[in-house]
């Protein structure tokens, strides 16, 4: 048996190495993109039949009788709100009148609150979605806030009767 030269050794892994693939040596290329969403700011407020305020039956030489109940507002987290109420008649100053059923023509005065008794803040309608005005202010935290709105009645002399009236709350962001 002959040996191999280291010359003619060498040659043959040469040519050996040759054959054999030799991976290519990988590039990268590379770029980004971006997620996005907006997230808009949104109010929403439950009242209806649960926050309704009944001032209970009373005799008519009542007086200052008064009754409070919760109204919610959800708003989104950090966005700033102004509740107003508004009675039926209209009125930015929250007064109110209740009426009664039928033929009666009687109209009975009440006052929104913000605060409980007769001599407590006024709660109106004159909110903007910038100031308060005469309503209530709150920042929104994604959760539901209860606010107690306070009614009173200054008297109850009037026909014997069922007396109503609806209040629209409006949330102003």
């Amino acid at each position: 048996m002959r040996s191999m030269t280291p010359r003619a050794l060498f040659f043959g892994l040469a040519v050996a190495s040759a054959m054999v693939a030799v991976p290519a040596m990988a590039d990268t290329a590379s770029s980004t993109f971006q997620v996005t969403m907006t997230i808009q700011k949104a109010c929403t407020v439950t009242a209806g039949a649960p926050s309704n305020i009944a001032l209970g039956t009373v005799a008519s030489t009542a007086t200052n009788v008064a009754g409070n109940n919760t109204i919610t507002v959800n708003c989104s987290k950090t966005t700033p709100y102004f509740i107003g109420l508004a009675p039926s008649n209209a009125s930015t100053a929250g007064a109110g009148t209740m009426s009664g059923t039928g033929a009666n023509a009687d109209k009975v005065p009440y006052q929104l609150r913000s605060t409980a008794g007769t001599s407590g803040t006024i709660w109106g309608n004159t909110s903007t979605g910038t100031t308060v005005g005469n309503g209530v202010a709150g920042t929104g935290t994604g959760a539901n806030q209860s606010h107690t709105v306070y009614v009173t009645a200054p008297g109850a002399n009037f026909t014997p009767d069922t007396y109503a009236d609806v209040v629209t709350v409006n949330v102003n962001y």
